[in-house]
């Protein structure tokens, strides 16, 4: 394993050499040191422009629904000009509200091409809950299908704006227009001519809100480009050290291989979230990719597609890829297509990271960590990585500084057992939270951005993350991670899903407890899991509340457990 790291480090020096495409150096951004690359693209405009190049291949697949590259470059320069025809500028927003069709794509690149931030509005919200994001973005313009409509319909009150409604029938308000119609119009054949900056806003997207109303993220063009640079970054390391590591005879040669398939991505989490957009839809787009979309989750439904479309990478939360390997179709499809298996969003238990290597055939399990307030990713680990480190979620890219400090916010020392809340620098943090300017403050400090994450840093600097700080349970004074119990339920055979939080308890504070889902067929009882838990957790970490659910434990729009509703749910606090 030692060898192997010497390997992956000496692969990331090498990129990041003077002259290499990943070479950094330290710039000031927004008035503090920030790491970013030297030969980046000023913006996701640029992005966008160089995909031309791609023509006749296939980039969105929805349904039986199928476009190339050089399809939606023309609908992309329809759209980029019936924006501009209406008053959108560089500066302006462009919210998208609508599940997973193909018209998000196209109004995404419209909007970023023409200098506007693009408002991912949650497709998941109530009426309420949309008319605060449109009051605090104040778009120029909504695209929205049908669903979103009617919500609209339902607010008391009407922003003025510009609609544009997609795959719906029902009347438009205002002066609003039908997709259809936009797309009737003759092919400029070129984009707007605009001017934008770097640290110009590309996207505003808006944190899950578990408490309070949620907080409008304002990502720079600067971020979301480097963010792709990065994730290029970390996937051309794994490739060169793996190289290196068979030339230097530490590893043997892999086993031959089929042929290498065109790159096909599946989007099985929302568009509106910075993992489908910024880590999925980006570099898939960039690199020429082909995007499979998916309406909702349906694990039957992704084994379907990833057989019909070849996928090569499937990211998505981990309960994803979980539910997928126990779906009962999962030896009855062809997954042999699959290079990468695995996602972010929240811990990849060590069991499903054995589970995804054992399972693939010619691919590895992967993850990513990071935060709509890093434009995506901060660590990234996979292949043989992963495997040896499963608990970690790897080193920190490129364009990131990083430290732990305590809870009143000092530096703590470097060292693997030093355990403290992380916080990053570097080019790809957010400019701030829109009309938040308390939130900002409380969360960037000269630049370092406070993740809220408890995590610990090797030696070999992979990043292990110990839990949020917010899921963190104070039994009696001693600290419990939520993360640290859910992992170790896992490795029972019978439990399919682990929600684990704190709940009041007079004596001690805080108890820890637990929502269970067993797999079909399987039984277990508390005082079974109790014992079981016995052999692996201290007696206060384990749960002295359980229960047990039939059907799925409730979760976000980016797949996330609900566990604050859960909690009250169950517990009125």
């Amino acid at each position: 394993m030692a060898r192997m790291i010497h390997h992956y480090l000496a692969a990331r020096a090498e990129l990041d050499a003077p002259g290499s495409p990943f070479a950094t150096h330290m710039t000031t951004i927004r008035g503090v040191p920030a790491k970013s690359y030297v030969a980046a693209p000023p913006h996701m405009r640029a992005i966008w422009e160089t995909t031309a190049a791609h023509g006749d291949k296939d980039y969105l697949v929805y349904e039986d629904e199928r476009y190339s590259y050089a399809e939606i470059h023309a609908q992309v320069r329809k759209l980029a000009a019936h924006l501009v025809a209406n008053g959108v500028a560089p500066g302006s927003r462009v919210a998208i509200a609508m599940r997973n069709y193909p018209e998000w794509v196209v109004g995404y690149w419209a909007g970023v091409s023409v200098g506007a931030a693009v408002v991912g509005m949650n497709a998941w919200w109530t009426p309420p809950e949309m008319e605060y994001a449109l009051n605090d973005s104040e778009p120029r313009v909504l695209i929205a299908d049908d669903e979103r409509l009617e919500r609209l319909a339902q607010m008391p009150t009407q922003r003025s704006m510009h609609i544009i409604a997609v795959r719906t029938e029902r009347a438009i308000p205002g002066d609003g227009v039908r997709w259809s119609k936009v797309m009737e119009m003759s092919d400029p054949g070129s984009l707007p001519d605009v001017s934008i900056d770097p640290d110009d806003d590309a996207t505003i997207f808006y944190t899950s809100g578990t408490t309070g109303f949620p907080k409008g993220a304002q990502l720079t063009n600067r971020g979301s480009v480097h963010n792709i640079l990065n994730i290029a970054a970390m996937t051309t390391a794994v490739a060169m050290s793996e190289q290196k590591a068979i030339a230097a005879g530490d590893v043997p040669p892999p086993p031959p291989a089929p042929p290498a398939l065109p790159a096909a991505f599946m989007a099985p989490t929302p568009l509106f979230h910075v993992t489908a957009c910024n880590c999925i839809l980006h570099p898939a787009t960039l690199t020429g990719g082909k995007v499979v979309l998916m309406y909702k989750w349906d694990p039957g439904r992704a084994l379907e597609l990833i057989e019909r479309e070849k996928v090569t990478n499937f990211s998505g939360v981990p309960t994803m890829s979980r539910e997928m390997l126990m779906h009962p179709d999962w030896n009855k499809r062809d997954t042999s297509s699959l290079a990468g298996l695995g996602g972010g969003g929240a811990a990849l238990q060590p069991d499903l990271v054995h589970k995804i290597a054992g399972a693939l055939k010619h691919g590895q399990p992967s993850t990513g960590y990071g935060m709509t307030e890093t434009h995506g990713i901060i660590t990234a680990n996979s292949s043989r990585w992963f495997v040896a480190k499963p608990e970690s979620c790897g080193p920190a890219v490129p364009t990131l500084e990083t430290k732990l400090v305590d809870e009143e916010g000092r530096d703590l020392p470097a060292g693997p057992n030093t355990v403290g809340v992380l916080c990053v620098r570097g080019s790809v943090t957010i400019k701030g939270y829109l009309n938040r300017a308390e939130a900002t403050a409380d969360t960037i400090k000269d630049g370092w951005l406070n993740t809220g994450d408890i995590a610990r840093i090797d030696e070999d600097g992979f990043i292990y993350i110990v839990d949020r700080a917010k899921d963190m349970v104070i039994r009696g004074g001693e600290n419990v991670y939520c993360s640290e119990v859910e992992t170790a339920i896992y490795h029972h055979d019978a439990i399919a899903e682990a929600c684990v939080f704190g709940i009041p308890e007079e004596r001690l504070g805080e108890e820890v407890a637990a929502v269970l889902v067993l797999r079909p067929g399987a039984k277990l009882t508390e005082d079974e899991l109790r014992q079981f838990l016995s052999s692996s957790l201290a007696k206060h970490k384990i749960p002295t509340k359980v229960w047990f659910r039939n059907e799925p434990i409730p979760r976000n729009a980016n797949g996330k457990f609900l566990k604050r509703e859960l909690k009250k749910e169950l517990t009125g606090s």
